[in-house]
């Protein structure tokens, strides 16, 4: 594509409203969901129960721990199927945003429990181990296991598992000029990449997306085939720009480090409310499996109160990389079209409702990005 400006759709942003409302009421009702599901078992004393019951066949405390995670997780996963095959199948195909079939969701699913069951299962077992061996600070242990980890995975996540999911290639003759360009962009950056991939994002969606993946060695440049397709070459740099501005900035690391002292604190909360529980339902201890609901309702409540104040410094970082993204290209027209095409490609609302923004955006609105945009073409200061 040769064109670098588009315009906004009307029809499309009237329908990304509707879309954006009838997530925002299904992202509630998955919240009471699980709300209500994790009360019922400590209420209804189910979870004591399936302790017992799982005692019954053995007392290794590894295996308690996963039998009793297999049925807790499994119940709730079949209870939720419904929402989550309307939310993550129906409504995309109504709304004519995903291109999935059926049988290509169901084996997401599938390879997506075959995946997470196990690694989920893997975290959770070293952190009761924790909880068993360090009753009194186990919290602090965990959160240090869940830095290493996380920074684990995201070392091996682009090689061992987004593969799985989807097909990556180098990019082809056609678009080496593009791969070049992407390339001298991230070297302006200090940022050393292993190539330009290309994956089949139109497999499932209309939407278009880059990213840049990775930690080190395993570090990479991703463009969506519907990004590649739709989107000139300025408008790619762009948005490689702004992916380009987090390492600048040095989001990623301090990223990590404020995400991991936010599950400090969720645990901490998360070891007051455990010992509380002990005397409220008479669990044996805080390592005690039937607790396993009370955990999660604990870091789910704390981390929506800390929603608001995550999306703000999460929509700062995001400005101060799209700052960056303008001065790196100086292509302020490509920016703000590529933007503009993303909100119609992506059916993404440019204008919502404050409230909405606060509360449940982690970057500014496309409408404030444009606007940035277009200043900065006026004036040359983003």
């Amino acid at each position: 594509m040769e064109e670098t400006t588009t315009s906004l759709d009307p029809q499309r942003q009237e329908k990304a409203k509707e879309y954006a409302r009838i997530r925002r009421r299904l992202m509630l009702v998955n919240l009471l969901w699980s709300g209500i599901y994790a009360v019922l078992w400590l209420a209804a004393g189910w979870a004591s129960a399936l302790k017992v019951t799982i005692l019954d066949y053995s007392d290794n405390v590894w295996l308690v721990v996963a039998g009793f995670a297999l049925v807790y997780g499994g119940v709730s996963s079949i209870l939720s199927l419904p929402l989550s095959y309307y939310s993550g199948f129906t409504l995309p195909h109504r709304y004519e945003i995903s291109t999935q079939t059926l049988n290509g969701w169901i084996s997401d699913r599938v390879k997506g429990l075959l995946i997470g069951a196990p690694i989920g299962l893997l975290v959770l077992e070293v952190i009761y181990a924790i909880l068993r061996a360090y009753p009194d600070t186990w919290w602090l242990w965990a959160a240090g296991f869940l830095l290493v980890f996380n920074i684990i995975l995201g070392n091996l996540a682009p090689i061992l598992i987004f593969p799985i999911f989807n097909k990556f290639s180098p990019l082809d003759e056609e678009h080496a000029d593009l791969a070049e360009r992407l390339l001298a962009l991230a070297a302006q950056a200090n940022t050393k990449v292993r190539g330009v991939y290309k994956f089949d994002m139109s497999r499932r969606t209309t939407s278009a997306n880059a990213a840049l993946t990775g930690i080190g060695n395993s570090r990479r440049i991703l463009l969506g085939d519907t990004l590649i397709d739709e989107f000139s070459a300025d408008e790619i740099e762009t948005v490689l720009a702004h992916e380009l501005g987090h390492h600048v900035n040095k989001d990623i690391p301090v990223g990590m480090v404020i995400s991991s002292l936010t599950t400090l604190v969720g645990l901490y909360l998360a070891a007051l409310g455990l010992q509380w529980g002990v005397g409220f339902f008479s669990f044996d201890s805080a390592a005690d499996i039937a607790a396993l609901p009370l955990f999660g309702l604990v870091l789910g409540a704390f981390g929506l109160a800390n929603l608001p104040l995550g999306n703000a410094y999460s929509r700062w970082r995001e400005r101060q990389a799209d700052h960056y993204a303008l001065e790196a290209t100086g292509k302020a027209s490509a920016f703000a079209s590529a933007m503009t095409r993303l909100a119609n490609q992506n059916l993404a609302e440019v204008d919502p409702e404050p409230w909405v923004e606060f509360l449940l955006y982690s970057h500014p609105a496309l409408g404030k990005r444009i606007a940035m945009a277009e200043a900065y073409e006026q004036t040359g200061e983003a």
